[in-house]
């Protein structure tokens, strides 16, 4: 009889905890890639429901859009680029949302162009053709950077495209440069044919943009009624980005289990690009991941909304919190 007591106090644990899990729908900047895979991997190995949630992951269609599905509640999470939250947060103060988690350390933002076409630096892109779908960040932010080297982005030409056709209209050219995710520009170029050594990379960082780039997004209605939960999700992707950064080729297994048309051998250069450019910085290496430098996201919206003419400069606790951020042992990646 005890026994019998003690396995039914057990489901009924069991499925009040169940009861209890918060429901989280999350949305991704773009497609199920090698380099979202730690969102992915959370939720396979269980770090989410472990920690009471119960996710969804749906793949976006640009930073802007991820941002717009989660400030107007649709989505309570999601993963975006902090820049682009810069400016939204800006025109539509009410349906801000906030960054809570930095996976991007480092960011991925470049133009690209071929030798051929003569381009060195941004500064010999007057008159050029830049092309990109509009919502890319790169694209976003191409104002910022050519005020950054001292031209004016009104005498570059930009051509907005479909996502298919961004990098094949470089390879054929009808534009002159594209803008983009490294690790997802220079990977495209070479499947349509283009060797590496053909490539000019023209990388945002390397032209005084020491931004950040995607982090975790959360709306501020779900920020102040869910805040735990909050902490919980960050805690469960902090530790899954650990386990993907040890397990690269099962990660990618992962990925393909939610995209089986993935090319596996291509998402595993992704992902190993990512890592090695973006979330596994020199200074993630020794503080963890997760946090941003206040005085380096300060500089980064004061030159957005410059560049971008935007009617404020918000600040940075309008943009940030670093409330819901593990503890510092459970942020590092590499012992």
């Amino acid at each position: 009889m005890r026994m019998r007591f003690a396995a039914l106090a057990l489901a009924a644990g069991l499925a009040a905890s169940e009861a209890a899990a918060v429901d989280i729908k999350f949305t991704l900047d773009w497609a199920f890639q090698g380099p979202t895979s730690a969102f992915l991997a959370a939720q396979e190995l269980g770090y989410f429901k472990e920690a009471g949630l119960e996710v969804t992951i749906d793949r976006g269609a640009g930073s802007a859009g991820a941002i717009q599905r989660v400030a107007t509640g649709a989505y309570q999470m999601g993963f975006a680029d902090i820049n682009a939250l810069v400016e939204f947060n800006v025109a539509n103060p009410g349906q801000a949302a906030k960054a809570v988690l930095m996976v991007y350390d480092a960011p991925p933002f470049g133009l690209y162009t071929l030798k051929k076409s003569g381009i060195k630096e941004p500064e010999d892109l007057v008159g050029k053709k830049l092309g990109a779908p509009v919502f890319d960040a790169s694209y976003k932010l191409f104002p910022a950077v050519a005020a950054k080297v001292g031209i004016d982005p009104a005498a570059v030409p930009r051509v907005n495209m479909d996502p298919p056709l961004h990098e094949a209209m470089l390879v054929r050219g009808e534009v002159d440069v594209i803008s983009g995710h490294y690790f997802s520009s220079m990977l495209d170029l070479q499947s349509k044919g283009v060797k590496p050594e053909d490539i000019t990379v023209m990388l945002y960082k390397d032209y005084g943009m020491d931004f950040n780039g995607n982090a975790v997004i959360a709306a501020q209605r779900f920020i102040t009624e869910q805040p735990e939960a909050v902490r919980r999700f960050n805690g469960a992707v902090t530790k899954a980005m650990r386990w993907v950064i040890a397990n690269r080729d099962r990660a990618i297994d992962i990925v393909a289990k939610t995209d089986p048309l993935i090319d596996k051998k291509l998402e595993r250069t992704r992902l190993d690009m990512a890592i090695d450019l973006n979330i596994l910085t020199p200074r993630v290496k020794a503080v963890g991941m997760g946090a941003v430098e206040a005085a380096r996201l300060e500089s980064a919206i004061r030159q957005i909304s410059q560049a971008g003419e935007l009617a404020s400069a918000p600040r940075v606790e309008d943009i940030w919190t670093d409330a819901f951020l593990p503890p510092p042992a459970e942020r590092k990646l590499v012992d």
